[in-house]
């Protein structure tokens, strides 16, 4: 087993071809937070002009689908893996992607969203075979070194993100099939399910993170500890996948409200749970518990959706995407940013901002149509998310290609 050496310093010059020695190549968060960041501007702001009008589409698939893919496939899933190759390497001691590879890795995942628009007369779906290529590439890739990492150190009760990531890249994989075989209605519950993955991977670290983080920032004596409830989520949610999964694609006469609602209440227990009043006076905390109250929020609002034709099921999932995994993803990148690269944990007022603002996209998504008009209510809820995206760039942006405060490697 390779040990990292945390001790060794960064060299203080650095020459311009020397990528393997850039602060931006030491760990996997550092490039995918700032890619990340990056295609939450662009991509948003692109789909903004395109509900607003002044930009036209013309490539094959549907600009909504388009849209789905790279939030979720994305930006979502370019977070999770940089996460994930971060935090394994704190798990387990083993030395993470960096250097050379880790900037191969990057260059993959970039190709993939500008993919999407290569157009070449005679080969009208070069771009999805060229796209489904590259994702399939970036996913396997990471999800080897992720998995070996955990099987050099024996961590077994850390494999349960191997299989996330594999059944992320497997729905990615066959969304963009779907898409290529035209197959347009499939694609999106597909692309739902997807959604669910991703929730489930935000309850698994959520309940590791949030009470601990809690706990820490609130100096209290302890935190709050509830492992059977944690082991009831993960199997409930899995069975709620599995069960949407076969509704959307193969009966859809199954109803699934019911799972829905019982998945919304044992978020809702873990969010009782974990509430302290003190959570209101630190950002970096009270942003993680409002993603995970959205999540509870989100899901019973999904449940009723299947009860009541007032409450649609696409507004409902975006009290998620954009409330729970939006939410999360931001205020998670920022306290990686910081602490990661031996800085306080304690981000300027304007970050407040950001996590404000990301927080009434999803409002505005998900609660306003009804009121605002669908129309209105996107692209409000997209510049909310363009404006709240741009001041974490602006703030994590220098930290991300900068040496760590401490001179030290990572």
């Amino acid at each position: 087993m390779k040990v990292i050496n945390l001790t060794e310093p960064m060299p203080t010059k650095i020459k311009f071809y020397q990528l393997s020695q850039w602060p931006l190549w030491a760990l996997a968060f550092r490039p995918f937070f700032l890619a990340a960041g990056a295609l939450a501007v662009f991509a948003m702001s692109y789909w903004f002009l395109i509900l607003a009008g002044y930009a036209q589409w013309h490539l094959t698939m549907p600009a909504t689908l388009w849209h789905a893919h790279e939030m979720l496939f994305g930006f979502a899933g370019v977070v999770a893996m940089g996460f994930l190759l971060t935090a394994a390497q704190t798990w387990t001691g083993v030395a993470s992607v960096s250097g050379i590879k880790l900037f191969l890795l990057s260059m993959i995942w970039l190709a993939a969203r500008l993919s999407f628009f290569i157009e070449i007369a005679g080969f009208e779906q070069l771009n999805l075979y060229l796209v489904s290529a590259l994702q399939l590439v970036w996913w396997l890739a990471g999800i080897i070194i992720l998995a070996d990492m955990l099987i050099q150190a024996k961590s077994s009760h850390n494999y349960l993100f191997v299989v996330i990531a594999s059944l992320l890249c497997a729905l990615n994989v066959i969304f963009l099939s779907l898409v290529v075989l035209n197959k347009m209605s499939l694609a999106l519950g597909v692309v739902d399910t997807a959604v669910l993955i991703m929730t489930l991977l935000v309850g698994v670290v959520a309940g590791r993170v949030v009470p601990f983080f809690t706990a820490r920032g609130l100096n209290l004596s302890e935190q709050i500890r509830t492992p059977k409830l944690d082991k009831l989520v993960i199997v409930s949610s899995f069975f709620a996948i599995a069960w949407f999964f076969m509704s959307q694609l193969f009966f859809s006469a199954m109803s699934t409200g019911w799972i829905f609602a019982w998945l919304a209440c044992l978020h809702g227990a873990r969010c009782v749970l974990w509430w302290h009043k003190g959570i209101l006076k630190v950002p970096l905390l009270w942003s993680l518990h409002v993603a995970y109250w959205a999540l509870s929020i989100g899901l019973i609002l999904i449940a009723l959706s299947y009860f009541s034709p007032i409450i649609l099921f696409k507004d409902a999932l975006h009290l998620i995407t954009v409330g729970t995994i939006g939410v999360m993803i931001i205020a998670m990148m920022v306290r990686v940013s910081h602490g990661h690269t031996g800085r306080a944990l304690k981000a300027p007022a304007y970050i407040s901002l950001a996590f404000i603002l990301i927080a009434l996209a999803a409002i505005v998504r998900s609660l306003l149509p009804v009121y605002l008009g669908h129309h209105l209510a996107w692209q409000l809820s997209a510049l909310l998310w363009v404006a709240g995206f741009s001041l974490f760039l602006f703030h994590c942006a220098p930290i991300l290609v900068n040496r760590r405060v401490d001179g030290r490697r990572g």
